[in-house]
């Protein structure tokens, strides 16, 4: 049976190969290098093989010793996650927080709180994912999210925190080569029907999806986020409704063009939604400022 294989072995081991002698490792490790050579010496009785090739004016690992170097980092580094995460817990830190945001609420400001949160020094990863209509209700529900970001439709009761973030407008954008670009006044909801549309996928997975902004059409083109149904009807494949404004620097710009119809989509109003019982000086933190961010919807 192998006697236990010390932590310091593996940093001592990790040293060696960074700096690239004996002596300078001892030096970074503030030991003398006869307490460095005595530590891999009991590493490679312990395991039962050399660790380095000394044959040579200057010791090199052996592949036995590359394998210990390259599992011994992941145990390094897996026993410096343990201690953080020990810290975290007895301060108050979580070590990670989830943030999920609807795909039509714009990454850019979230992505500025990040760099502000990042100024408090903190060892807490950050898991940012993009749902779709009930997706973000899903996201919390299944546990995947701790904050969601735009959650919309009929808020679930008794389980969730909210705040109304505002109200998304949608306007009926296509290409001005699309053949309805031509037409003349309102457009009737009849004529759709022999054109393709573009439809976000709901990215529910354990609650029902919702079904937000469909129209009877030739064809559905799915698509997973709301960049991809922009471009998509840029080049013309489809139709539908856009946030009005994720679509306005296209309309300006003249590669969609709105136009009016008789069956227009109500305005929808968008959420920040997070568990009651979560807790955590990250997950507060976060909670705090989105609120008080003025998204711009």
């Amino acid at each position: 049976m192998y006697n236990a294989v010390t932590i310091e072995a593996f940093r001592a081991l990790d040293a060696i190969d960074k700096k690239g002698s004996f002596s300078a490792a001892a030096k970074s490790l503030y030991k003398v290098p006869s307490a460095l050579t005595y530590t891999i010496k009991k590493l490679e009785d312990d395991i039962g093989v050399p660790l380095f090739d000394r044959s040579k004016q200057r010791a090199q690992l052996t592949p036995a010793g590359k394998l210990v170097l390259e599992q011994g980092r992941e145990i390094l580094c897996a026993t410096n996650r343990l201690v953080d995460s020990v810290k975290q817990l007895e301060s108050g830190w979580e070590s990670e927080i989830r943030i999920a945001r609807d795909t039509v609420i714009p990454q850019d400001y979230l992505f500025d709180l990040i760099v502000d949160f990042n100024q408090l020094d903190q060892n807490v990863n950050i898991s940012l994912s993009v749902e779709v209509l009930g997706g973000g209700w899903d996201a919390l529900h299944s546990g995947r999210a701790d904050i969601v970001i735009g959650a919309t439709g009929e808020l679930p009761r008794g389980l969730f925190n909210t705040h109304k973030m505002g109200e998304v407008a949608f306007t009926f954008a296509i290409s001005p080569q699309h053949p309805l670009a031509n037409v003349k006044g309102k457009i009737e909801q009849e004529q759709l029907s022999d054109y393709p549309s573009i439809v976000v996928a709901d990215t529910s997975q354990i609650l029902p999806g919702l079904n937000s902004g469909r129209f009877t059409s030739k064809q559905v083109i799915l698509v997973s986020d709301i960049e991809s149904k922009i471009s998509a009807q840029i080049r013309g494949l489809g139709t539908g409704f856009l946030p009005a404004h994720l679509a306005k620097p296209y309309l300006e710009s003249g590669q969609l063009i709105e136009k009016e119809c008789d069956f227009p989509r109500p305005n929808q109003e968008v959420y920040i939604a997070w568990h009651k019982e979560q807790e955590g000086r990250a997950f507060e933190w976060f909670v705090n400022k989105l609120c008080k961010i003025n998204w711009p919807l």
